[in-house]
């Protein structure tokens, strides 16, 4: 059986659909990752259980997903001594602030890194998890910087587009894909 590099925890299987994006990226990546629904507050002793598997089956990096007041990235930082990224997800009456302010604000000495909200954090979570591991992974590497190109290769067609098309063309026919 192969080790997982990345253990993805989220706080209630709701935030399934945003995380969804973390994993595509890891699946793009080949990066191998267990993924589980455990809360902080709901059930906080199978947070730790969670993370104790995580790290016996090899995980290096920890991506925590949590709305409201985002206690799950900072209890999973609790446990471990590995890094930690934090996703704010939107809750239902502050727009994620909530749970942004909470990730951002862990305490000395217990981290969080802490990505935009909601899908394009998701994605984020998982590009920068697998920029953890490159350090340590060549090949790796060369996979992110193959999607970086890809990134910027993705742009500079839309731009020729553009230009070819004119702006009322190209909103009208382009930004609807």
């Amino acid at each position: 059986m192969k080790k997982i590099k990345v253990a993805i925890i989220v706080g209630s299987d709701s935030d399934l659909p945003v995380i969804e994006n973390a994993t595509k990226v890891l699946d793009d990546f080949n990066i191998l990752y267990s993924l589980n629904v455990a809360s902080a507050h709901r059930s906080p002793e199978y947070v730790k259980q969670c993370v104790r598997l995580a790290e016996r089956s090899g995980a290096k990096v920890f991506i925590a997903a949590a709305g409201m007041s985002a206690a799950l990235p900072g209890v999973v930082a609790s446990e471990t001594a590995l890094p930690v990224i934090g996703i704010p997800l939107e809750g239902k009456s502050l727009s994620g602030l909530d749970a942004l302010f909470s990730i951002v604000q862990m305490p000395p000495g217990i981290p969080v890194g802490t990505v935009a909200l909601g899908k394009p954090g998701a994605t984020n979570a998982a590009v920068l998890a697998a920029e953890i591991l490159a350090l340590s992974d060549s090949s790796l590497k060369n996979k992110i910087k193959n999607y970086r190109k890809k990134l910027s290769d993705t742009i500079i067609e839309k731009d020729k587009v553009l230009k070819k098309s004119g702006i009322r063309k190209y909103i009208s026919q382009y930004q609807k894909k």
